[in-house]
């Protein structure tokens, strides 16, 4: 990364007054007399836009001085022993023919509390158990109560298993209303597992909509605190589209709370956290190192956010032994930049010189940008000539043409947005999800993630990921749905091309309360779809990269339900302390 600094630079350092400076070019008529000339010559004038970014909450200094206790040998031996007392469960649940409740109880319990994948195969076998007794026939679904249906339903859809909706047939009436939701606790799971549907489950829909109604009008009712906060906690975010590591926090102390929780997997879900919690810390603490050592963070016009884009690094894998979290973090934070150069800073012509520096992806051509530009593509070139070297030395395979062609789509797609915005253009919607679903800035990250998966890179694995583009594809658009609910109004406020509320409106005559509620059908619509191409996917593909793409979505509703936690680092601010600061307490 050292080399970048050959280039000199007077903007290396620049801060907010800087990002006000006006760009004046004087374009002379040269058909006029030389001394009317100077009265008539036109001013075209480029305003620098600014978003006015709050800084980081975050020093480089605090990052390093994180550390955790929770690293000894002394930890991984309890954390082995727990776990073999866990493994037992599980083993003697699957071994229970007469109900299956329980053991589904317990998978459900371990995955919100972010321990399943210390048990991958356990689990495995007991889903393949519970499917072929009793989800397979027909026969024995009219045995089951709308509690072991309705959950039973979630964790198979949820791992691949294909149950049909007809399972709840007999349970929604010709009204569409729940029969038997006198049980709260089977109303909340068919809740849950409606968010599994695809297109056309006419009976999830109804289940959906019936249940919702059914639980808003029942919490106030309810007894018991914990199971009110499950029910209030699902009706804000069903559980398919809550991120993991923010579940697994909140279900934590939730499930400590429950009445007839078992103590070894609390202790077990306590200690886990905390020694993941370790791991991240280390990668944060790298993140934040090669943040410094490039310097991004000084360019006055964009955000300085590593601890974000490592929480969508995270959200990625969060898995502690996945290896690509860092690599990762250069990606998201290499994109929230480039987007800013493009969206907040940088003139049309400059625009559209650097999108053709980035088509050809050529260091010699830097020489036409302005300095800023030179450093960000000097960067960018570097991290991904790094990545790509470590590939090709520990993997065989030459993936430089792979990668480029992820950032070269993301900066075409940028510089449409750009024309778009300087010639006061205002697309349809269709227009804008076809582009918008790619200025997002997910592909390039999906891409990185997806090679980071492999267990084995080759040309041949890269190219498979053309199975997974459907799925891609509506990820992405997810994502920039849910951005768009949440950043549209700051960012028409300070000068941007109008997202999918504003071009809804403006095509249909919607009023704002109505295109935001059109979207967010639309979202929910796209999620269908999402879901279907998971389980037409299956095992074509690597699990963790379905669940990859997948949770980038899940990100769209965390980071931008509410406003933009991304953009603003007070909103983000609890989490990056409950989830990489502070260890959980009560450790026996």
């Amino acid at each position: 990364m050292a080399s970048i600094w050959a280039v000199a630079s007077p903007f290396l350092f620049f801060n907010n007054p800087i990002t006000h400076r006006n760009m004046v070019t004087c374009k002379k008529r040269l058909s006029l007399p030389r001394s009317v000339l100077k009265d008539e010559m036109t001013m075209e004038i480029n305003m620098r836009r600014s978003a006015n970014y709050p800084p980081s909450l975050w020093s480089d200094d605090f990052i390093q001085s994180l550390s955790s206790e929770y690293t000894g040998e002394m930890y991984m031996e309890r954390s082995r022993t727990l776990k073999e007392a866990v493994r037992t469960m599980i083993c003697k649940g699957n071994e229970i023919q007469e109900n299956p409740l329980s053991i589904l109880n317990l998978i459900d319990d371990l995955q919100r509390l972010g321990i399943s994948y210390n048990f991958v195969n356990e689990i495995s076998n007991v889903l393949e158990n519970i499917y072929c007794n009793y989800y397979k026939s027909h026969e024995e679904w009219t045995k089951m109560d709308l509690n072991l249906k309705s959950l039973g339903f979630r964790l198979l859809r949820q791992h691949g298993y294909h149950i049909p909706q007809e399972i709840f047939k007999d349970n929604i009436d010709e009204n569409g209303t729940v029969k038997g939701s006198e049980d709260i606790i089977g109303v909340l799971n068919l809740y849950e597992a409606s968010y599994h549907s695809v297109e056309d489950e006419s009976i999830l829909d109804h289940a959906r909509i019936s249940s919702e109604k059914y639980l808003r009008e029942s919490i106030q009712n309810i007894a018991d605190k914990n199971i009110a906060s499950v029910i209030s906690r699902a009706l804000d975010f069903p559980l398919h589209w809550m991120l993991p590591r923010v579940e697994t926090k909140w279900f934590i102390e939730v499930y400590e709370n429950r009445l007839g929780m078992n103590p070894i997997v609390l202790e077990l879900a306590k200690l886990d956290f905390n020694m993941v919690q370790a791991v991240y810390q280390e990668d944060l603490k790298y993140a934040s190192r090669w943040w410094k050592e490039i310097r991004w963070g000084k360019f006055g016009f964009a955000r300085d956010r590593v601890v974000e884009n490592f929480m969508w690094s995270v959200t990625e894998n969060y898995l502690p032994h996945f290896k690509g979290r860092r690599d990762l973090t250069k990606v998201n934070a290499m994109i929230t930049t480039i987007d800013d150069v493009y969206d907040v800073y940088g003139t049309l012509p400059e625009l559209e010189k650097f999108t053709d520096v980035v088509n050809r992806w050529d260091l010699n051509a830097i020489a036409e940008l302005p300095d800023y530009m030179k450093i960000c593509f000097h960067a960018l070139y570097n991290a991904i000539s790094e990545m790509s070297y470590n590939v090709l030395v520990n993997e065989g395979a030459y993936v430089i043409p792979y990668l480029k062609k992820a950032w070269q789509d993301l900066c075409n797609s940028y510089i449409i947005e750009a024309r778009w915005f300087n010639s006061g253009y205002t697309p349809t919607l269709n227009e804008f999800i076809d582009n918008g679903w790619m200025s997002i800035g997910v592909v390039p990250i999906i891409k990185h993630a997806y090679m980071l998966t492999l267990p084995s890179v080759s040309e041949d694995a890269l190219e498979q990921i053309k199975r997974a583009e459907d799925m891609i594809r509506y990820a992405c658009t997810i994502v920039r749905l849910t951005n768009d609910m949440g950043t549209s109004s700051d960012e028409l406020e300070r000068g941007d091309v109008p997202k999918s509320i504003q071009c809804y409106m403006h095509e249909s005559g919607a009023t704002e309360v109505e295109a935001r509620e059109y979207i967010k059908e639309l979202t929910l619509e796209t999620w269908k779809k999402l879901n279907k191409e998971r389980q037409a996917i299956g095992s074509e593909l690597p699990h963790d990269f379905i669940e990859c793409v997948t949770n980038l979505a899940r990100m769209g509703h965390f980071m931008y339900t509410g406003g933009d936690k991304h953009g603003k680092p007070d909103m983000f601010k609890p989490y990056m302390l409950s989830l990489f600061v502070n260890p959980i307490l009560g450790q026996p």
